[in-house]
């Protein structure tokens, strides 16, 4: 029968090990370091840190008032409203929603002073674009308008 090895580990001092990667730190990662330090003066600039110590330091004051404006009915409402409106935002195609704000961005509608002529708004309908348009807002007006109707 084979005699068993004989195996004792060294023994691993963490700390130690830590302090030899800070010592190292500054130069494997200088550049990092200094963006970092960077990044930090200017949130300390701006008073980034000073709104983060505060909103730290305040936890249990500002989710006692989050926790009693939730409470209320107007608070309930708010809270379900806004789950509501992410269904809709997250049921709309991104593609779309960004074709239309660079088409803005491009176009920004006119105000005039005086409201268009009958015959103007005319001219516009015969527009192909007008009409797609005027097609998807219909199309929007008619689920809103289904949507309120009596159970």
């Amino acid at each position: 029968m084979a005699a068993p090895l004989a195996f004792k580990p060294e023994p691993v001092d963490v700390q130690k090990e830590l302090m030899q990667r800070v010592q190292t730190a500054p130069q494997d990662h200088a550049e990092a370091l200094l963006a970092a330090w960077d990044l930090l003066e200017a949130a300390h600039q701006k008073g980034a840190l000073d709104l983060a110590q505060g909103v730290i330091g305040g936890r249990d004051v500002i989710a006692g008032k989050l926790a009693e404006a939730a409470n209320t009915p107007d608070g309930i409402n708010v809270v379900r409203n806004l789950l509501a409106l992410g269904r809709i935002v997250a049921s709309l195609d991104p593609e779309m929603l960004y074709r239309v704000s660079r088409a803005l961005d491009r176009n920004p509608p006119k105000v005039q002073e005086k409201p268009p002529s009958l015959l103007s708004l005319f001219r516009q309908f015969r527009a192909e674009d007008a009409r797609r348009g005027l097609a998807y807002g219909l199309d929007l007006l008619a689920v809103v308008g289904a949507a309120t109707r009596e159970p």
